[in-house]
């Protein structure tokens, strides 16, 4: 049965983005370490310009120098800004110039309305800039990641981040920029637009399982478009559980659940009748509960008709926002194995469900095949449905 309805970055080494953290002090020296000569030219810094006003709170510190630099950012009173060199520069797999372009980034926003002078020291010479930062936006856009810290999520799991507000074409490419992700060990991925209202981040492959991830989010202050601004920056720090697999085959009425390529378990299942087949597709665990309230009303069937119910069902797992769960239905379990009996979800018995839904994560991939449907994108967080080269496309750098 259905329930209820719900609603470029290369992938960079970990060590990279803790650099963020600012745990080496905020003056960076760059590649190579060594002593700088005293006689060079002076680096360029391109942005922020020296006086310019109204820079936003995300701001990075962009500069060419001939050698090895220095960067030190300071506020109004002299105190000192952590910073680190942006992890999408660092990362960069353009090739080589004889004097690159290099960003340096702040730890954490910037004050509002307050003036900053950056530094850059290169082989002896400085260059020094002074900006001051915007006034504080009347209209705050807060950004939400589906990820938590600490978490473990599956292999197959995007990190996933939500605006309050519609990102207009002509803006994502800039929020974009100013998101860091990284995996350890590195791993190749993108961002995907998923719609005007969320992006999201998935790798080439399914993740390695034990991989590290970490997110920067340096939003505080990037125009949203319009009034709207970033509220604020947002870090998440999660990790990879097993490669817990579960395929779903109509042909033979079974689920096979794998962990890191072993099998651990065959049952029989139920899937959707010919009246409501059950979506074939690459989906993942979105939403795991010990039991939910299944309600036929909520996509437009009377709980008093013939086809309508109102039931409370164990240990559901959600796949699909149109409602497709795997979840325990006893009340079909001598069809498992069968006959498909349900209103488009994976039915198996009370005992396996507690079973399963005791060994996985959000993010678990869940494979259904040979039924009548395919899913519709979108519908639920159907990243794997595209092949990489398509999935790239969404992407707005």
């Amino acid at each position: 049965m259905r329930g209820r309805r719900w609603t470029p970055l290369v992938v960079v080494s970990a060590l990279l983005l803790s650099a963020c953290g600012g745990g080496n002090g905020s003056t960076w020296k760059g590649p190579g370490g060594s002593a700088a000569s005293p006689a060079g030219p002076k680096p360029v810094v391109s942005a922020p310009a020296d006086g310019a006003k109204d820079v936003s709170t995300a701001t990075e510190i962009v500069y060419t120098a001939q050698s090895d630099a220095t960067v030190t950012l300071k506020d109004a009173s002299g105190a000192t800004v952590e910073g680190a060199p942006s992890p999408a520069s660092a990362s960069s797999s353009a090739p080589p110039s004889s004097s690159p372009s290099t960003a340096w980034l702040p730890a954490k926003q910037l004050k509002y309305a307050t003036e900053y002078t950056a530094t850059v020291t290169a082989g002896g010479a400085t260059t020094e800039v002074k900006f001051t930062t915007m006034a504080k936006p009347a209209s705050l856009s807060r950004v939400t990641s589906q990820v938590g810290d600490n978490q473990v999520v599956g292999v197959g799991m995007m990190m996933i981040l939500s605006f309050g507000v519609d990102i207009p074409k002509d803006k994502r490419a800039d929020v974009q920029q100013h998101l860091f992700m990284s995996s350890d060990p590195p791993q190749e991925g993108t961002w995907n637009w998923f719609s005007s209202k969320e992006i999201h981040y998935r790798p080439k492959e399914y993740w390695q399982p034990g991989t590290k991830l970490s997110l920067r989010a340096a939003l505080g202050g990037v125009s949203f478009g319009g009034k709207w601004y970033g509220e604020k920056d947002l870090t998440v720090d999660a990790s990879v559980g097993k490669r817990l697999i579960m395929e779903v085959d109509n042909a033979t009425k079974q689920m096979t659940v794998t962990e890191d390529g072993v099998l651990l378990k065959t049952m029989p299942v139920s899937l959707g009748k010919a009246s409501s087949p059950s979506d074939s597709g690459n989906f993942i665990v979105m939403v795991k509960n010990e039991w939910e309230w299944f309600d036929s009303s909520t996509y437009g069937v009377p709980v008093d008709s013939g086809e309508g119910y109102r039931t409370k069902v164990q240990f559901p797992q959600r796949i699909t926002w149109s409602g497709q769960y795997i979840h325990a239905a006893p009340w079909s379990v001598k069809d498992q194995g069968k006959r498909n009996v349900s209103h488009g979800c994976v039915n198996i018995s009370l005992e396996l469900a507690q079973w399963l839904y005791g060994i996985t994560h959000i993010g678990d991939p869940v494979i259904v095949k040979n039924t009548e449907a395919r899913v519709k994108y979108g519908d639920g967080w159907t990243d794997w449905e595209l092949p990489w080269d398509q999935y790239k496309k969404g992407s707005a750098l």
